[in-house]
């Protein structure tokens, strides 16, 4: 099991340059992944300054050597589909073949749809997800791409395509057992479950199993919060702990917990 921070780019922790430190302490005390949450308007009460992700990651990836690095997890269907094509292959570039991208429907609590005239309704955000992650794949192939529907490209073609081969790894975030978002983190690369209990992790991983008939290749990654045993995330499976932390957190906080080193289980 690889360990992983996960931070949001919240309050304090919207300092870029922080969280460049983090990173490189991240790689320099032997973890495996650093992750950010994306957003562009706060979900959570409160007023709260915000960074962008992939200037952040931009940032983290040309100051580091070996870690992961990620979003986890950006809604598509609020993402022009050839600018997320644009900024992931420039990010894997720059990374030298680092990036992991984690998608989701995102939701409106915060009015990060309805607030810019974007569709709210889970539905439709689905649908847009589902068709947008696989024109932005076919669009990572260097191949002319065509799309109608809720995601439009007439002719659409770009270079360069990713570092890595097949592809940039897609991780999909779910909520709870829904079986649709579970079906289609199945169809790629891994899954990243938020307010499940081990017993329904395990029902997740065996409909994943089902699906594409083993679990070579697809990775589990959990959240990690204090009083979470690491045993029983390994136990049930998981490739990735990530070790969460929450907007209010200060930055020498996250510096403290990472020179403790990657915990033992």
């Amino acid at each position: 099991m690889r360990h992983a921070i996960n931070l949001p780019l919240f309050g304090p922790l919207a300092d870029p340059g922080a969280v460049v430190e983090i990173g490189r302490a991240a790689e320099e005390n032997g973890w495996d992944g650093l992750f950010v949450w994306d957003h562009v308007l706060s979900p959570l009460p409160e007023s709260w300054e915000i960074s962008d992700p992939w200037v952040v990651l931009a940032a983290v990836a040309a100051t580091t050597s070996r870690i992961r690095i990620g979003t986890m997890v950006t809604p598509i269907a609020r993402r022009r589909i050839i600018k997320l094509a644009r900024e992931t292959v420039t990010l894997d570039h720059l990374s030298g073949g680092r990036l992991t991208l984690g998608l989701g429907l995102g939701g409106d609590g915060g009015r990060e749809f309805s607030a810019f005239g974007d569709p709210g309704e889970a539905s439709v955000r689905a649908a847009i997800l589902d068709q947008g992650v696989a024109a932005l794949t076919a669009l990572w192939t260097g191949d002319e791409v065509n799309s109608t529907g809720r995601v439009k490209l007439d002719n659409v073609r770009i270079e360069p395509g990713p570092v890595q081969t097949p592809r940039i790894p897609i991780w999909f975030g779910c909520k709870g057992l829904n079986a649709r978002p579970v079906d289609r983190a199945a169809a790629y690369d891994g899954i990243y479950p938020i307010e499940v209990d081990m017993a329904e992790v395990g029902r997740i991983l065996e409909r994943v199993r089902r699906l594409r008939g083993s679990l070579d290749g697809f990775d589990l990654a959990l959240a990690a919060h204090p009083g979470v045993s690491l045993s029983d995330l390994e136990r049930v499976g998981a490739t990735w702990a990530m070790h969460a932390f929450w907007p209010g957190h200060r930055p020498e906080q996250v510096m403290r917990f990472i020179a403790r080193g990657v915990p033992a289980h």
